[in-house]
Protein backbone atom coordinates (compact mmCIF):
# COMPACT_ATOMS: atom_id res chain seq x y z
CA UNK A 1 0.00 0.00 0.00
CA UNK A 2 2.91 2.04 0.62
CA UNK A 3 3.93 1.39 -2.68
CA UNK A 4 0.53 2.87 -4.23
CA UNK A 5 0.42 6.06 -2.13
CA UNK A 6 3.29 6.92 -4.02
CA UNK A 7 2.37 6.14 -7.62
CA UNK A 8 -1.06 8.20 -5.99
CA UNK A 9 1.19 11.20 -5.17
CA UNK A 10 3.32 11.03 -8.80
CA UNK A 11 0.10 10.58 -10.56
CA UNK A 12 -2.46 13.00 -9.14
CA UNK A 13 -0.27 16.07 -7.44
CA UNK A 14 -3.15 18.19 -7.84
CA UNK A 15 -4.83 16.35 -5.48
CA UNK A 16 -2.76 17.13 -2.75
CA UNK A 17 -2.21 21.30 -3.53
CA UNK A 18 -4.51 22.36 -0.02
CA UNK A 19 -2.80 19.49 2.16
CA UNK A 20 0.72 20.50 0.85
CA UNK A 21 0.38 24.17 1.39
CA UNK A 22 -0.70 23.77 4.97
CA UNK A 23 1.87 21.33 5.61
CA UNK A 24 4.11 23.88 3.95
CA UNK A 25 3.18 27.05 5.65
CA UNK A 26 3.02 25.39 8.83
CA UNK A 27 6.93 23.67 8.78
CA UNK A 28 7.42 27.23 7.56
CA UNK A 29 6.19 29.05 10.78
CA UNK A 30 7.11 26.00 13.24
CA UNK A 31 10.80 25.62 12.17
CA UNK A 32 11.58 29.73 11.97
CA UNK A 33 10.29 29.94 15.31
CA UNK A 34 12.19 26.94 16.86
CA UNK A 35 15.66 28.94 15.05
CA UNK A 36 14.90 31.02 17.73
CA UNK A 37 15.86 28.26 20.54
CA UNK A 38 19.01 27.59 18.02
CA UNK A 39 19.75 31.61 18.48
CA UNK A 40 19.31 31.47 21.83
CA UNK A 41 21.60 28.73 22.68
CA UNK A 42 24.37 30.17 20.34
CA UNK A 43 27.74 30.85 22.59
CA UNK A 44 27.90 34.79 23.46
CA UNK A 45 24.37 35.40 23.43
CA UNK A 46 23.32 36.97 26.81
CA UNK A 47 21.11 35.63 29.44
CA UNK A 48 18.61 38.77 28.69
CA UNK A 49 18.28 38.18 24.90
CA UNK A 50 18.06 34.29 25.23
CA UNK A 51 15.30 34.38 27.75
CA UNK A 52 13.07 36.51 25.07
CA UNK A 53 13.87 34.25 22.69
CA UNK A 54 13.00 31.19 24.04
CA UNK A 55 9.98 32.07 25.34
CA UNK A 56 8.84 33.39 21.82
CA UNK A 57 9.77 29.93 20.59
CA UNK A 58 8.66 27.78 23.27
CA UNK A 59 5.05 29.49 22.84
CA UNK A 60 4.37 29.86 19.47
CA UNK A 61 5.84 26.68 18.99
CA UNK A 62 3.26 25.25 20.91
CA UNK A 63 0.30 27.18 19.29
CA UNK A 64 2.26 25.99 15.94
CA UNK A 65 1.67 22.39 16.87
CA UNK A 66 -2.07 22.76 17.47
CA UNK A 67 -2.95 24.74 14.65
CA UNK A 68 -0.30 22.76 12.18
CA UNK A 69 -2.44 19.81 12.82
CA UNK A 70 -5.79 21.60 12.87
CA UNK A 71 -4.54 23.06 9.39
CA UNK A 72 -3.84 19.60 7.66
CA UNK A 73 -6.87 17.92 9.54
CA UNK A 74 -9.26 19.97 7.97
CA UNK A 75 -7.73 19.92 4.41
CA UNK A 76 -7.61 16.21 4.47
CA UNK A 77 -10.57 15.30 6.19
CA UNK A 78 -12.10 17.06 2.62
CA UNK A 79 -9.57 15.74 0.66
CA UNK A 80 -10.39 12.27 1.65
CA UNK A 81 -14.01 12.74 1.80
CA UNK A 82 -14.12 13.88 -2.15
CA UNK A 83 -12.42 10.01 -2.21
CA UNK A 84 -15.15 7.86 -1.38
CA UNK A 85 -15.71 6.45 -4.76
CA UNK A 86 -12.33 4.86 -4.76
CA UNK A 87 -12.05 3.91 -0.97
CA UNK A 88 -15.66 1.87 -1.74
CA UNK A 89 -14.09 0.18 -4.96
CA UNK A 90 -10.97 -0.38 -3.09
CA UNK A 91 -12.98 -2.27 -0.90
CA UNK A 92 -15.14 -4.03 -3.58
CA UNK A 93 -11.83 -5.22 -5.44
CA UNK A 94 -10.33 -6.82 -1.87
CA UNK A 95 -8.70 -3.91 0.21
CA UNK A 96 -8.57 -4.35 3.65
CA UNK A 97 -9.82 -1.15 6.00
CA UNK A 98 -5.90 -1.11 7.00
CA UNK A 99 -4.47 -1.45 3.84
CA UNK A 100 -6.53 1.53 2.86
CA UNK A 101 -5.34 3.39 6.03
CA UNK A 102 -2.09 2.82 5.05
CA UNK A 103 -2.12 4.03 1.48
CA UNK A 104 -3.79 7.42 3.09
CA UNK A 105 -1.51 7.90 5.85
CA UNK A 106 1.76 7.40 3.36
CA UNK A 107 0.28 9.86 1.03
CA UNK A 108 -0.20 11.98 3.94
CA UNK A 109 3.74 11.59 4.84
CA UNK A 110 5.12 11.72 1.40
CA UNK A 111 3.72 14.99 1.15
CA UNK A 112 4.42 16.43 4.11
CA UNK A 113 8.27 15.58 4.00
CA UNK A 114 7.91 17.58 0.48
CA UNK A 115 6.72 20.49 2.50
CA UNK A 116 9.12 20.47 5.36
CA UNK A 117 11.68 20.56 2.73
CA UNK A 118 10.69 23.38 0.83
CA UNK A 119 9.72 25.43 3.99
CA UNK A 120 13.19 25.46 4.97
CA UNK A 121 14.28 28.39 2.70
CA UNK A 122 11.09 30.31 4.06
CA UNK A 123 12.08 29.46 7.25
CA UNK A 124 15.51 30.56 7.25
CA UNK A 125 14.24 33.81 5.97
CA UNK A 126 11.03 34.12 8.69
CA UNK A 127 13.45 33.39 11.77
CA UNK A 128 15.78 36.15 10.59
CA UNK A 129 13.16 38.50 10.63
CA UNK A 130 11.92 37.25 13.88
CA UNK A 131 15.01 38.44 15.23
CA UNK A 132 15.15 41.50 13.52
CA UNK A 133 11.65 42.61 14.19
CA UNK A 134 12.81 41.55 18.34
CA UNK A 135 16.46 43.67 17.81
CA UNK A 136 14.79 46.72 16.90
CA UNK A 137 12.49 46.49 19.69
CA UNK A 138 15.35 46.39 22.09
CA UNK A 139 14.31 42.98 23.53
CA UNK A 140 17.68 41.57 21.59
CA UNK A 141 20.74 42.63 21.50
CA UNK A 142 22.14 43.91 18.50
CA UNK A 143 24.98 41.72 18.35
CA UNK A 144 22.97 38.28 18.72
CA UNK A 145 23.67 36.81 14.76
CA UNK A 146 20.21 34.49 13.82
CA UNK A 147 21.10 30.29 13.70
CA UNK A 148 19.20 28.07 11.83
CA UNK A 149 20.35 24.45 13.51
CA UNK A 150 19.02 21.05 14.80
CA UNK A 151 16.22 22.25 16.78
CA UNK A 152 14.41 23.84 13.97
CA UNK A 153 14.77 21.36 11.40
CA UNK A 154 13.67 18.56 13.98
CA UNK A 155 11.02 20.61 15.14
CA UNK A 156 9.44 21.45 11.54
CA UNK A 157 9.99 17.52 10.32
CA UNK A 158 8.78 16.58 14.08
CA UNK A 159 6.01 18.26 14.00
CA UNK A 160 4.60 18.45 10.53
CA UNK A 161 4.82 14.63 9.51
CA UNK A 162 3.42 12.97 11.93
CA UNK A 163 0.72 15.91 12.72
CA UNK A 164 -0.21 14.85 9.24
CA UNK A 165 0.21 11.33 9.54
CA UNK A 166 -2.46 11.36 12.73
CA UNK A 167 -4.81 13.99 10.71
CA UNK A 168 -4.96 11.67 7.66
CA UNK A 169 -5.16 8.28 9.79
CA UNK A 170 -8.45 9.93 11.42
CA UNK A 171 -9.82 11.13 7.82
CA UNK A 172 -9.50 7.94 6.46
CA UNK A 173 -10.79 5.44 9.44
CA UNK A 174 -13.94 7.58 8.99
CA UNK A 175 -14.24 6.83 5.71
CA UNK A 176 -13.26 3.31 5.72
CA UNK A 177 -15.79 2.59 8.06
CA UNK A 178 -18.59 4.55 6.22
CA UNK A 179 -17.82 2.51 3.31
CA UNK A 180 -18.15 -0.58 5.01
CA UNK A 181 -21.31 0.06 6.56
CA UNK A 182 -20.27 0.35 9.97
CA UNK A 183 -21.31 1.78 12.96
CA UNK A 184 -18.96 4.93 13.56
CA UNK A 185 -18.01 5.07 17.23
CA UNK A 186 -15.99 8.55 16.62
CA UNK A 187 -18.61 10.75 17.22
CA UNK A 188 -18.76 9.48 20.58
CA UNK A 189 -15.52 10.44 21.67
CA UNK A 190 -15.80 13.65 19.50
CA UNK A 191 -18.84 14.64 22.09
CA UNK A 192 -16.45 13.48 24.68
CA UNK A 193 -13.64 15.69 23.64
CA UNK A 194 -15.73 18.68 22.98
CA UNK A 195 -17.16 18.52 26.90
CA UNK A 196 -13.87 18.20 27.88
CA UNK A 197 -12.99 21.58 26.00
CA UNK A 198 -15.90 23.04 27.64
CA UNK A 199 -15.20 22.37 31.13
CA UNK A 200 -11.67 23.08 30.75
CA UNK A 201 -12.12 26.30 29.76
CA UNK A 202 -15.13 26.86 31.76
CA UNK A 203 -13.01 26.50 35.07
CA UNK A 204 -9.71 28.42 33.14
CA UNK A 205 -12.23 31.11 32.78
CA UNK A 206 -13.58 31.18 36.43
CA UNK A 207 -9.65 30.58 37.29
CA UNK A 208 -9.04 33.97 36.29
CA UNK A 209 -10.73 35.02 39.70
CA UNK A 210 -8.05 33.91 41.92
CA UNK A 211 -5.43 35.76 40.56
CA UNK A 212 -4.35 39.52 41.54
CA UNK A 213 -4.40 42.51 39.32
CA UNK A 214 -0.80 42.63 38.55
CA UNK A 215 0.34 38.96 38.72
CA UNK A 216 2.11 38.21 35.65
CA UNK A 217 -0.12 34.93 34.84
CA UNK A 218 -3.40 36.80 35.22
CA UNK A 219 -3.78 36.79 31.27
CA UNK A 220 -2.78 33.07 30.62
CA UNK A 221 -6.00 31.64 32.60
CA UNK A 222 -8.60 33.76 30.20
CA UNK A 223 -6.68 33.36 26.95
CA UNK A 224 -6.69 29.37 27.16
CA UNK A 225 -9.77 29.40 28.47
CA UNK A 226 -11.19 31.61 25.52
CA UNK A 227 -9.22 28.80 23.62
CA UNK A 228 -10.55 25.44 25.03
CA UNK A 229 -14.18 27.10 25.02
CA UNK A 230 -13.89 28.04 20.86
CA UNK A 231 -12.21 24.04 20.54
CA UNK A 232 -15.60 23.15 22.47
CA UNK A 233 -17.97 25.23 20.38
CA UNK A 234 -16.34 23.96 17.12
CA UNK A 235 -16.93 20.40 18.41
CA UNK A 236 -20.41 20.97 18.42
CA UNK A 237 -21.07 23.29 15.88
CA UNK A 238 -23.02 20.95 13.75
CA UNK A 239 -25.67 20.43 15.94
CA UNK A 240 -25.87 24.10 16.71
CA UNK A 241 -25.68 24.93 13.33
CA UNK A 242 -29.02 22.27 12.37
CA UNK A 243 -30.65 24.44 15.27
CA UNK A 244 -29.69 27.47 13.39
CA UNK A 245 -31.01 26.99 10.08
CA UNK A 246 -34.60 25.64 11.23
CA UNK A 247 -34.81 28.99 12.84
CA UNK A 248 -33.79 30.97 9.89
CA UNK A 249 -35.51 28.67 7.25
CA UNK A 250 -38.79 30.75 6.89
CA UNK A 251 -36.61 34.54 6.82
CA UNK A 252 -33.71 33.02 4.42
CA UNK A 253 -36.81 32.19 1.99
CA UNK A 254 -38.64 35.68 2.32
CA UNK A 255 -35.19 36.94 1.48
CA UNK A 256 -33.61 35.41 -0.70
CA UNK A 257 -36.47 33.41 -2.43
CA UNK A 258 -35.42 29.90 -4.16
CA UNK A 259 -31.64 30.45 -2.99
CA UNK A 260 -32.76 30.81 0.27
CA UNK A 261 -34.60 27.24 0.46
CA UNK A 262 -32.18 25.73 -0.88
CA UNK A 263 -29.28 27.11 0.82
CA UNK A 264 -31.39 25.82 3.70
CA UNK A 265 -32.11 22.21 2.81
CA UNK A 266 -28.71 21.42 1.47
CA UNK A 267 -27.03 23.17 5.28
CA UNK A 268 -30.04 20.71 7.05
CA UNK A 269 -28.29 17.68 5.18
CA UNK A 270 -24.53 18.40 5.10
CA UNK A 271 -23.88 20.17 8.62
CA UNK A 272 -21.50 17.49 9.37
CA UNK A 273 -19.47 18.48 6.36
CA UNK A 274 -19.64 21.89 6.50
CA UNK A 275 -18.23 21.80 10.14
CA UNK A 276 -14.41 21.44 8.52
CA UNK A 277 -15.57 24.82 7.52
CA UNK A 278 -17.23 26.27 11.07
CA UNK A 279 -14.12 24.90 12.86
CA UNK A 280 -11.60 27.72 11.56
CA UNK A 281 -14.26 30.10 11.48
CA UNK A 282 -14.95 29.86 15.30
CA UNK A 283 -11.04 29.17 16.36
CA UNK A 284 -9.91 32.36 14.23
CA UNK A 285 -13.05 34.79 15.90
CA UNK A 286 -12.62 33.40 19.42
CA UNK A 287 -8.81 33.29 19.33
CA UNK A 288 -8.57 36.26 17.77
CA UNK A 289 -11.12 38.75 19.71
CA UNK A 290 -9.70 37.35 22.67
CA UNK A 291 -6.14 37.60 22.59
CA UNK A 292 -6.61 41.17 20.74
CA UNK A 293 -9.23 42.61 23.35
CA UNK A 294 -6.90 41.38 26.85
CA UNK A 295 -3.38 42.38 25.33
CA UNK A 296 -5.26 46.44 24.36
CA UNK A 297 -6.77 45.68 28.20
CA UNK A 298 -3.56 44.72 29.85
CA UNK A 299 -1.50 47.71 27.71
CA UNK A 300 -4.15 50.71 28.87
CA UNK A 301 -3.82 49.54 32.43
CA UNK A 302 -0.33 49.74 32.11
CA UNK A 303 -0.26 53.14 30.57
CA UNK A 304 -2.83 54.24 33.38
CA UNK A 305 -0.67 53.46 36.38
CA UNK A 306 1.86 55.73 35.03
CA UNK A 307 4.58 52.81 35.12
CA UNK A 308 7.22 52.24 32.09
CA UNK A 309 6.46 48.99 30.16
CA UNK A 310 9.33 46.50 31.51
CA UNK A 311 10.54 43.85 28.93
CA UNK A 312 8.56 41.26 30.25
CA UNK A 313 5.70 43.59 29.24
CA UNK A 314 7.08 44.02 25.87
CA UNK A 315 8.13 40.35 25.39
CA UNK A 316 4.12 39.42 26.33
CA UNK A 317 2.77 41.68 23.72
CA UNK A 318 5.26 40.77 20.68
CA UNK A 319 3.95 37.13 21.59
CA UNK A 320 0.34 37.93 21.47
CA UNK A 321 0.41 39.79 18.44
CA UNK A 322 2.49 37.09 16.79
CA UNK A 323 0.26 34.43 18.33
CA UNK A 324 -2.38 36.59 16.66
CA UNK A 325 -0.80 36.64 13.38
CA UNK A 326 -0.36 32.67 13.19
CA UNK A 327 -3.74 32.78 14.14
CA UNK A 328 -5.20 34.80 11.24
CA UNK A 329 -2.44 33.00 8.81
CA UNK A 330 -3.41 29.06 9.87
CA UNK A 331 -7.20 29.98 9.85
CA UNK A 332 -7.73 31.50 6.54
CA UNK A 333 -5.36 28.38 4.94
CA UNK A 334 -7.74 26.18 6.73
CA UNK A 335 -11.33 28.05 5.43
CA UNK A 336 -10.13 28.85 2.04
CA UNK A 337 -8.69 25.43 1.69
CA UNK A 338 -11.48 23.97 3.08
CA UNK A 339 -14.15 26.00 0.89
CA UNK A 340 -12.10 25.68 -2.58
CA UNK A 341 -12.53 21.94 -1.76
CA UNK A 342 -15.85 21.39 -0.71
CA UNK A 343 -17.21 23.80 -3.27
CA UNK A 344 -15.42 22.34 -5.99
CA UNK A 345 -16.55 18.91 -5.06
CA UNK A 346 -19.95 19.89 -5.73
CA UNK A 347 -20.04 20.20 -9.15
CA UNK A 348 -22.51 17.58 -9.85
CA UNK A 349 -24.67 18.55 -7.55
CA UNK A 350 -24.70 22.19 -8.94
CA UNK A 351 -25.19 20.18 -12.31
CA UNK A 352 -28.02 17.82 -10.60
CA UNK A 353 -29.76 21.64 -9.38
CA UNK A 354 -29.38 23.22 -12.97
CA UNK A 355 -31.19 20.04 -14.40
CA UNK A 356 -33.67 20.33 -12.13
CA UNK A 357 -34.84 23.80 -12.99
CA UNK A 358 -32.61 26.01 -10.60
CA UNK A 359 -30.69 28.37 -12.68
CA UNK A 360 -27.17 29.51 -12.64
CA UNK A 361 -27.56 32.76 -10.65
CA UNK A 362 -30.25 30.42 -8.04
CA UNK A 363 -27.47 28.13 -7.41
CA UNK A 364 -24.54 30.83 -6.92
CA UNK A 365 -27.29 32.88 -4.55
CA UNK A 366 -27.68 29.58 -2.69
CA UNK A 367 -23.65 29.49 -2.35
CA UNK A 368 -23.84 32.69 -1.24
CA UNK A 369 -26.73 31.64 1.44
CA UNK A 370 -24.55 29.36 2.91
CA UNK A 371 -21.55 30.98 3.10
CA UNK A 372 -23.38 34.36 5.02
CA UNK A 373 -25.40 31.83 7.81
CA UNK A 374 -21.45 30.28 7.94
CA UNK A 375 -19.92 33.01 8.45
CA UNK A 376 -22.65 34.40 11.02
CA UNK A 377 -22.41 31.20 12.75
CA UNK A 378 -18.43 30.81 13.13
CA UNK A 379 -18.44 34.67 14.44
CA UNK A 380 -21.43 33.98 17.17
CA UNK A 381 -20.01 30.74 18.67
CA UNK A 382 -15.80 32.25 18.10
CA UNK A 383 -17.36 35.64 20.07
CA UNK A 384 -19.56 34.11 23.02
CA UNK A 385 -16.14 32.26 23.63
CA UNK A 386 -14.22 35.07 23.64
CA UNK A 387 -16.17 37.20 25.84
CA UNK A 388 -16.13 34.52 28.29
CA UNK A 389 -12.39 34.84 28.66
CA UNK A 390 -12.47 39.63 28.45
CA UNK A 391 -15.44 39.94 30.68
CA UNK A 392 -13.21 38.21 33.87
CA UNK A 393 -10.14 39.25 32.25
CA UNK A 394 -11.35 43.08 32.19
CA UNK A 395 -13.01 42.97 35.53
CA UNK A 396 -9.72 41.73 37.31
CA UNK A 397 -7.46 43.86 35.52
CA UNK A 398 -9.14 46.84 35.10
CA UNK A 399 -11.98 46.29 37.72
CA UNK A 400 -14.71 46.59 34.87
CA UNK A 401 -16.53 44.11 33.40
CA UNK A 402 -16.99 45.87 29.84
CA UNK A 403 -13.90 46.70 28.86
CA UNK A 404 -13.79 50.17 27.11
CA UNK A 405 -11.89 48.97 23.73
CA UNK A 406 -15.24 49.16 21.71
CA UNK A 407 -16.33 47.79 18.72
CA UNK A 408 -13.53 48.44 15.90
CA UNK A 409 -11.23 45.18 17.10
CA UNK A 410 -14.12 43.22 16.84
CA UNK A 411 -15.28 44.33 13.18
CA UNK A 412 -11.96 44.41 11.97
CA UNK A 413 -12.17 40.67 13.04
CA UNK A 414 -15.94 39.81 11.56
CA UNK A 415 -14.65 41.88 8.41
CA UNK A 416 -11.76 39.03 7.48
CA UNK A 417 -14.07 35.83 8.51
CA UNK A 418 -16.69 37.64 6.07
CA UNK A 419 -14.69 38.37 3.51
CA UNK A 420 -12.63 35.26 3.37
CA UNK A 421 -15.70 33.24 3.19
CA UNK A 422 -18.03 34.92 1.23
CA UNK A 423 -14.78 35.32 -1.71
CA UNK A 424 -14.00 31.81 -1.49
CA UNK A 425 -16.73 30.45 -1.81
CA UNK A 426 -18.74 32.86 -4.28
CA UNK A 427 -15.79 32.84 -6.79
CA UNK A 428 -14.83 28.90 -6.53
CA UNK A 429 -18.96 28.38 -7.20
CA UNK A 430 -18.92 30.24 -10.34
CA UNK A 431 -15.90 28.68 -11.17
CA UNK A 432 -17.55 25.38 -11.21
CA UNK A 433 -20.37 26.24 -12.82
CA UNK A 434 -18.72 27.19 -16.19
CA UNK A 435 -18.91 23.30 -16.82
CA UNK A 436 -22.35 22.95 -18.80
CA UNK A 437 -24.77 20.58 -16.44
CA UNK A 438 -24.70 17.75 -18.05
CA UNK A 439 -21.03 17.33 -18.21
CA UNK A 440 -21.29 18.06 -14.31
CA UNK A 441 -23.57 15.47 -13.78
CA UNK A 442 -21.74 13.07 -16.08
CA UNK A 443 -18.43 13.56 -14.79
CA UNK A 444 -17.40 11.80 -11.00
CA UNK A 445 -16.45 15.10 -9.20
Amino acid sequence: MFSLAMRSVRHRPGRFGATLLASFLGAAIIMAFNSLHDTAGAPGVDDVSSETLGLAAGVVGGYGTLLVFFAVASTLTVNVRQRDEEIALLRSAGATPAQIRWMVVGEAAAVAVVAALLAVGPAVLGGQALLTGFQDSGQVAKDVDHVFGPVAVAAGFGVTVPASMGAAFLAVRRATRAAAGTARASGRWRRLGGWAALALGTAAVCATFTFDATDPALMAAPAYGAILLSVGLAVFSPALLRVLVDRLERPLGTLFGASGLLAVQNMRRRATQLSGVLMPLVLFTGMATGTLYMQAIENDAIDASGLTRSVEDKNLETLNLTVVGIIVVFSCIMLINSLYAATSYRRREFGQQRLAGATPGQVLGMVGVEALVLTVSGVVLGSAAAVAGILPFSSVRASALVPDQGLGTWLGIVAVAAAATLATSVVTARRTLRTPAVRAVAVTA
